[in-house]
């Protein structure tokens, strides 16, 4: 007979129906059951267990490793942490047995889509890690796969949530990974949405205002009267009137983060930085969720942490009042210096300033500053650098959970920074007061204050250092000493060695990128990372020694965290090392 290339032969059909089922070329498991012959893939779509040792009863292959149970007929999943399984169209001439080698259902991007989709409502991992391969490897572009999480983590819910924003910034250094490296961080990303969003409730808008032509002053003085009684609703039937007026995303964002500072360092700076990655999404999320993202923000300002209110903003030293003073010089300051007569900034001095424990004179310097016509973008990252010095100099000795105190300043600084690239909105000016208080207030956690790491040439390792082989040249060896606890110091050591020997930052980066993304790491770690990468990023421009330093800060501050952090058990990155696993063809379970 005369049959197509993509016909494979089974064999005869009499021999088929004694031994029950066989497995053909191309891993193909051909049944003959209820006096029908079915063809499926014979790997379990789960983990891969080879089929033809499952069970198959009343139309119904079951895996025996994991009693996954599918249709025979059309390879459908009666379970929602499994996939269909690829069938295959059969025939029979003459007595023998053929099976079409192309699957019925082709697996096109479409269903990897959709089947991310259910693995974000069910909040199960290996479903939407299987996803993520199938996009990557079909060529699916990083946001648009990201699209998916931002639209389903804004649509159930309370909100904007931690989840979305380690989505939000592992989209942001995405150029900084291998391709193994950008499926992890796809995956973890998505994977915290899950977990925050799934099954919970569809979180339903309130309609705009009926249209009138409302002036944008009018409607901030709305949203932030709105805001400070904690008036939620009203204040998002006014961000739904802005959207519908066509405010684009810099208006948005300025409308909302004038409000987020009118109050000093909202709930340890995670508002700021929230509506930072919120507003970052938006830029590649579509204008079709405007409404949901901006939205989504409302509920952290229901009852944030007022900063002002604390003990510790008003004594031994009194903040607050110095700050409100120094914000209503620059709003009553009608001009600042022209350009010809703009102060120049000693970035090292202001540093040290920051870093000092004379709060008062650094609010003052940087009223003058600004007042000199200093950018406040400027300010702002130099703000953010001292914040990671502070992450350099904080002693093990203090209690673990201090971490996060300095962690905190760090983000929220970076993303002040952040926003005055985009912002010229004078009000938002008082961000960059706070994030400085809030350098000031830790500077507890660097007394007595950890030694800076300083390259020496040298034939062993120095004291405290952890030896790796022998040596510490490759990137690998930092992965190596990451996966002991608490090296801290041996990490920093490593960092400044490679980096004095001529070693790639992108390298690096990406190094740094996998010893995060192969962990279960918390949120914090997230933002640790990408705050820290793209503000080594900021400095990359100048090329003199302080940014070169300024480079290295943020490489310390980096390392030392995530140094901090592990190992822990690793169980997310081992699903996601499956899933690629199967998608290449390997077998999980192996025949003795």
């Amino acid at each position: 007979m005369s049959k197509s290339l993509e016909w494979v032969s089974a064999g005869a059909l009499n021999t088929l129906q004694e031994e029950g089922s066989k497995v053909i070329k191309g891993g193909i498991a051909v049944f003959f059951h209820d006096n029908q012959v079915y063809a499926v893939d014979n790997r379990c779509p789960h983990l891969g267990f080879p089929l033809h040792m499952g069970s198959l009863c009343d139309g119904i292959l079951t895996c025996h490793w994991h009693h996954a149970r599918f249709d025979v007929c059309s390879g459908g999943t009666l379970d929602p942490w499994a996939d269909n399984v690829p069938s295959y169209e059969v025939k029979i001439e003459a007595g023998e047995v053929f099976v079409n080698s192309m699957p019925k259902q082709a697996n096109h991007a479409d269903s990897y889509k959709e089947r991310l989709r259910e693995g974000l409502q069910q909040n199960i991992g290996i479903v939407i890690a299987k996803a993520v391969v199938g996009l990557v490897e079909s060529g699916v572009s990083d946001k648009d796969i990201a699209r998916i999480g931002i639209e389903f983590g804004t649509t159930y819910g309370n909100g904007w949530n931690s989840g979305l924003t380690i989505l939000t910034a592992m989209v942001r250094v995405l150029p900084k990974l291998d391709k193994t490296g950008r499926i992890l961080a796809l995956y973890q990303g998505l994977v915290h949405v899950a977990r925050q969003s799934s099954g919970r409730g569809t979180r339903h808008l309130l309609g705009p205002l009926p249209a009138a032509e409302t002036s944008l002053e009018r409607l901030l003085k709305w949203y932030r009267s709105c805001i400070e009684v904690r008036d939620t609703d009203g204040a998002q039937k006014v961000l739904l009137t802005a959207a519908q007026k066509g405010l684009d995303s810099k208006q948005l964002a300025d409308l909302m983060l004038v409000a987020a500072t009118d109050h000093y360092y909202l709930d340890g700076g995670h508002v700021f930085d929230f509506h930072n990655k919120a507003f970052e999404a938006l830029q590649w999320a579509g204008s079709e969720q405007t409404e949901r993202i901006v939205t989504s923000l409302l509920h952290m300002m229901n009852m944030p942490v007022r900063s002002e209110e604390l003990h510790q903003w008003q004594a031994p030293i009194q903040l607050v009042e110095p700050i409100k003073q120094a914000v209503l010089t620059l709003t009553n300051t009608t001009a600042f210096t022209s350009e010809e007569h703009k102060s120049v900034l000693d970035e090292e001095s202001f540093l040290q300033q920051l870093l000092s424990d004379k709060p008062i004179e650094t609010i003052e310097k940087i009223r003058d500053l600004l007042l000199a016509g200093v950018e406040p973008v400027k300010l702002a990252q130099l703000v953010a650098l001292a914040a990671a010095e502070r992450i350099i100099r904080f002693h093990t000795q203090n209690d673990f959970s201090d971490w996060i105190a300095v962690l905190h300043t760090f983000t929220y600084a970076h993303a002040v920074h952040v926003r005055f690239m985009h912002s010229t909105e004078p009000l938002l000016l008082r961000a960059i007061f706070h994030g400085a208080a809030s350098v000031y207030l830790d500077r507890f956690l660097n007394v007595p204050a950890a030694a800076r790491p300083q390259h020496k040439q040298r034939n062993g390792a120095a004291e405290g250092e952890l030896a790796v082989n022998g040596s510490s040249t490759e990137p690998d060896d930092l992965l190596n000493i990451l996966d002991q606890r608490q090296q801290v110091a041996a990490a920093g050591q490593w960092v400044v060695d490679y980096v004095a020997n001529g070693g790639s930052s992108k390298v690096l980066w990406n190094t740094l990128g996998h010893a995060l993304l192969r962990e279960d790491a918390e949120f914090h770690t997230f933002q640790m990372y990408e705050a820290a990468s793209e503000e080594y990023d900021h400095w990359t421009t100048y090329g003199n020694d302080f940014a070169l330093r300024a480079q290295e800060t943020m490489l310390l501050a980096c390392t030392r965290y995530l140094a901090a952090h592990a190992p822990t058990a690793r169980e997310l990155p081992h699903t996601a090392k499956i899933a690629w696993r199967l998608y290449r063809g390997e077998r999980l379970f192996e025949e003795e």
